[in-house]
């Protein structure tokens, strides 16, 4: 049965996890061993170590220990793991016997082979009981997802996908795509915030499924179709699979790889390690508010765009005055917008208060907004979060693509001359080549002309 690229990398994540597992249990088992028998002598079993912790996930994955993990029995994952465990003794027995192999202590063995058992299946166990929880409350964790197509089509579809490789999905709508505009499809991704729209075209204009894909593409949404090839401008067309179902994907972001899970692993322990090392700064920053302008909160939080437009409070040090939202239209009356666009954009903002002004000439202000990359809900590159009312202002639709990834607290504008920018457009553009074309490598480099960016006063305005 062919692999989803998900299910191949969740796979081969569990078997990096099971193999770091099996070398920690067979140090342990060596262990507990030196402390049963009082003894220390020393001896070379790399060996084993070399056979056990590479061959055990082989062995798991060859009897079909990482499949349909949350509808299998505890006993059945305990037969398989004794079979994969059988086959490791087999071999190591094998080289005992004719290598002549002859350091391996008997003790340490079971042992090790006992808290390897012990580990799998707990590790196993917790997993079944995370998936199925995550299936029963419907919405933890869970990717949104849209499924479009002629009810009968849709109904087909589900009824021969295997329950485990949609266990994750929370299905928002099932949207007839015979009976209604494509257009009404764009405004429920946009409502719905959803990540993907399955396409089940079968009976359907096929002008109409241009339309729909179109919708998916202009929001940076995955397109997943049923059928034939679809033609696009932006979106990559790829083959991937649900369940035993092959599919053909559209997509217009980055692919599921290990690269972008190094930069959600990064992101969170840069964002930890950076709290800790400019605590110095926010004590300055909140003693500063505090006597520079008493009475008013220290930390300005604000409802913003995140990934797929999904609304999440970003945090700031606040360096205007307390009623700074209410008195937008009045400053945009009076002074205008540098910004062309739906962002407004003030270099000499009156609503900030002196201190306020140094705070974000050195791009304190922003700080707190590691507190949002640790929680997952930004990183440390991407586009710039939005506040949701300059979103629905969008006059372009291709513009909402900008949100198909996580935003970030620099971006290429923050990095590439933010003063010299007045287009919306460029700036839209500048994060649109950002994302077709991003690298752990573009992160890096973004990161590095950030630094004189901000040592240079290039601040926000």
């Amino acid at each position: 049965m062919p692999l989803s690229r998900q299910e191949s990398f969740r796979i081969q994540a569990l078997q990096l996890i099971d193999a770091v597992l099996v070398g920690g249990c067979l140090w342990l088992g060596d262990a507990t061993r030196d402390l049963l028998r009082d003894a220390t002598d020393e001896y070379d079993m790399k060996w084993i170590f070399y056979i056990t912790v590479p061959f055990t996930p082989l062995f798991l994955e060859f009897f079909g220990f990482y499949r349909r993990i949350s509808q299998r029995s505890t006993g059945a994952s305990i037969t398989l793991i004794l079979k994969a465990l059988f086959l490791i003794g087999f071999i190591v027995g094998i080289m005992v016997i004719f290598a002549k192999m002859s350091d391996a202590r008997r003790l340490s063995l079971a042992l090790g082979a006992l808290f390897i058992f012990c580990a799998m299946l707990l590790r196993d166990r917790a997993l079944a009981g995370w998936l199925r929880h995550r299936r029963k409350s419907g919405k933890f964790g869970a990717e949104r997802v849209i499924i479009a197509g002629k009810p009968s089509e849709i109904k087909s579809f589900l009824a021969e996908i295997d329950p485990e490789a949609i266990s994750s999905w929370q299905i928002v709508s099932a949207f007839d795509l015979e009976t209604h505009p494509a257009e009404d499809l764009y405004d429920l991704v946009k409502r719905e915030s959803v990540g993907r729209v399955i396409l089940a075209p079968k009976g359907v204009d096929f002008e109409k499924v241009g339309q729909a894909v179109e919708a998916c593409e202009l929001q940076g949404v995955e397109a997943w179709i049923t059928a034939s090839f679809i033609s696009t401008q932006i979106a990559r067309p790829v083959f991937d699979a649900i369940g035993n179902k092959p599919m053909l994907v559209l997509r217009s972001t980055p692919e599921l790889s290990w690269e972008l899970m190094c930069k959600e692993v990064i992101d969170r322990v840069a964002a930890a390690i950076m709290i800790l090392l400019t605590l110095p700064l926010w004590l300055v920053a909140m003693v500063g508010i505090r006597m520079k302008s008493p009475g008013a909160p220290i930390f300005f939080g604000q409802m913003r765009a995140g990934r797929y437009g999904q609304p999440f409070k970003m945090w700031k040090f606040r360096t205007m005055v307390a009623n700074a939202e209410e008195m937008l239209e009045q400053i945009k009356e009076q002074h205008g917008n540098e910004m062309d666009g739906p962002v407004f954009k003030l270099k000499d903002d009156p609503r900030v208060f002196p201190f306020g002004k140094w705070l974000r000439k050195l791009s304190i202000d922003e700080l707190p907004q590691l507190i949002n990359v640790f929680k997952g809900e930004m990183s440390l590159v991407g586009p710039r979060p939005l506040p949701l009312y300059e979103v629905e202002a969008f006059s372009e639709i291709s513009h909402r693509r900008r949100l198909s990834v996580k935003p970030g607290i620099t971006c290429e504008w923050q990095a590439g001359g933010r003063n010299k920018i007045s287009n919306f457009e460029d700036w839209v553009e500048m994060d649109l080549k950002y994302i077709d074309n991003w690298s752990l490598w573009l992160d890096f480099q973004i990161l590095m002309r950030t630094i004189p960016a901000v040592l240079f006063s290039k601040g926000a305005k």
